[in-house]
């Protein structure tokens, strides 16, 4: 007799699974994939409802989406650029250009009409 020695590469652990957690994954994905039927939404509330371990595990990732991490993240800071004071000269300047508004031809138009 030959003896074969049968070596797996990647021995994933396996993992023990509902059908109720498989048909969960399934209908979630076709949740988000925006395909899902008013029939197996009906479904998905089912075994959310009826299955404890699911049902936590919304709820954690749902509490996890409603309180952010405290630190903000790089993206998250805005960049505002330091504000110069203006002089005098600017405010009189800003005060003239808004009285009298230049078209782009070059017409003067009085911004405030008096009757």
């Amino acid at each position: 007799m030959i003896k074969q020695e049968v070596i797996m590469k990647h021995q994933k652990q396996l993992e023990r699974r509902t059908f109720s957690q498989d048909r969960f994954d399934i209908l979630i994905k076709r949740q988000k994939s925006g395909k899902a039927t008013f029939n197996e939404l009906t479904e998905l509330d089912e075994i959310v409802n009826r299955d404890p371990a699911i049902r936590e595990s919304i709820l954690e990732e749902m509490q996890a989406m409603d309180n952010p991490p405290d630190t903000p993240m790089q993206q998250d800071i805005l960049y505002t650029p330091p504000v110069k004071p203006q002089t005098i000269l600017d405010k009189i300047k800003s005060f003239l250009s808004r009285l009298l508004m230049i078209t782009s031809t070059g017409e003067l138009i009085p911004a405030y009409v008096v009757k």
